[in-house]
């Protein structure tokens, strides 16, 4: 019971910060910055700051359709769905990459509902490659996946063999 706690604490404090730096970022871009009336600023050869509305998902997609309140409605079902997995997780590695999905879901549902969509502003471009540009929220979800995945494919097979080898035993 103890470590269920601790993992739902881990992963609400991660969300949080998340959420908090990603609507703090924002924020400073458009008002303190003014990146929204002015032209990208170059920081060096491979970074630059942008101002994109992203009306669609991840990497633009289906923005033509511009539905904000499908997507409002769509990120803050599966975002519940991972509230949900978090209260009943004890791993502290699946508590960190819930709160970062958790907190990255809830700062973009926020953009949808003030904006209708989404402020991107981080622009990277290397060697003419160039990736879609991207927030905080944006971050904390792709990491938390990806974590997600990480500890899905490597841990929770090796505790299931863990857990076969002991039943086996006894």
């Amino acid at each position: 019971m103890q470590a269920r706690k601790l993992s739902i604490i881990t992963g609400l404090l991660v969300a949080a910060l998340v959420f908090g730096l990603d609507q703090w970022s924002k924020w400073y871009m458009m008002m303190v910055l003014d990146l929204p009336n002015r032209p990208p600023i170059e920081v060096n050869s491979y970074f630059n700051l942008v101002t994109v509305w992203n009306q669609g998902v991840s990497f633009g997609m289906f923005a033509s359709h511009n539905q904000p309140h499908i997507l409002i409605a769509l990120a803050s079902v599966i975002t519940l769905i991972l509230l949900v997995w978090l209260t009943r997780n004890e791993s502290k590695i699946v508590a960190l990459a819930l709160g970062l999905a958790i907190g990255g879901a809830t700062g973009n549902i926020i953009d949808r509902i003030k904006f209708g969509k989404v402020f991107d502003f981080l622009d990277f471009h290397v060697s003419g490659w160039h990736w879609p540009a991207f927030n905080i929220a944006d971050c904390g979800v792709v990491i938390g996946v990806v974590l997600l995945c990480i500890h899905s494919m490597f841990f929770e097979v090796h505790n299931t063999r863990k857990e076969s080898s002991n039943e086996a035993s006894v």
